[in-house]
């Protein structure tokens, strides 16, 4: 039997299922410390918001995780996702580490369908992304956006991935890796001569699996 410190209680976790929600509790947000954990998100597409503890020492709160996976649902679809708690609490760790009580949420769930249209128009979407397992989050806050990055990196909890030009930071608990979005670290990717974003759909993608391909080659060093 697990220690009480790194298992949920019985009673908890039926409040868990009874939520409605696919609430995942990786080995990593189990062993966190118990004491309680708050946040305050905004979803800039929606408007929707949520301000208040999301777990306490027996764990998730059910009616927080019900509220959350309202608000990082997929909004262009209308459909809610697995909640990560690990996902969540890598946020919260980050913002306490710069100091920012609020984040504004950019992207979070995403179903199959509107992963597969956001990547034929954006580089930056992966074909196989962490957001489509609920275990990703796209934010950005009102200051301290390098710093935040630079936390993310320093935790090393997932995978973290900056986009400077767009004013944002992705974080997920996928395999720790990290790359950064039209900013430094992609001269190479570029052919001799070329310069800025490429222009057609099929120029992104091919950059976007040349940047998958090296990220991979670094990961196995």
């Amino acid at each position: 039997m697990a220690p009480p410190s790194v298992s949920l209680s019985l009673k908890r976790r039926e409040l868990l299922i009874g939520c409605g929600v696919l609430v995942v509790m990786s080995d990593a947000a189990l062993a966190l410390p118990s004491a309680p954990r708050r946040l305050s998100l905004r979803n800039q597409h929606t408007g929707e918001s949520f301000d208040g503890p999301y777990r306490d020492a027996s764990g998730p709160l059910p009616d927080a995780m019900t509220d959350l996976a309202q608000v990082l649902r997929d909004h262009h679809a209308n459909k809610v996702g697995p909640l990560d708690v690990g996902t969540l609490d890598f946020l919260a760790d980050i913002m306490d580490v710069v100091g920012q009580p609020k984040a504004t949420i950019l992207s979070a769930f995403r179903t199959p369908e509107t992963n597969a249209k956001l990547a034929a128009k954006s580089l930056g979407v992966a074909e196989h992304s962490q957001h489509l397992l609920g275990r990703a989050l796209d934010v950005t806050f009102p200051a301290r956006l390098p710093d935040a990055h630079r936390s993310a990196l320093d935790l090393k909890r997932g995978g973290v991935g900056w986009y400077p030009r767009s004013h944002f930071l992705h974080i997920d608990t996928g395999p720790v890796r990290s790359w950064e979005m039209f900013g430094q670290g992609l001269e190479g990717l570029f052919a001799s001569g070329v310069r800025g974003r490429p222009r057609t759909v099929a120029q992104r993608q091919a950059l976007h699996r040349a940047l998958a391909r090296r990220q991979l080659l670094l990961g196995r060093r």
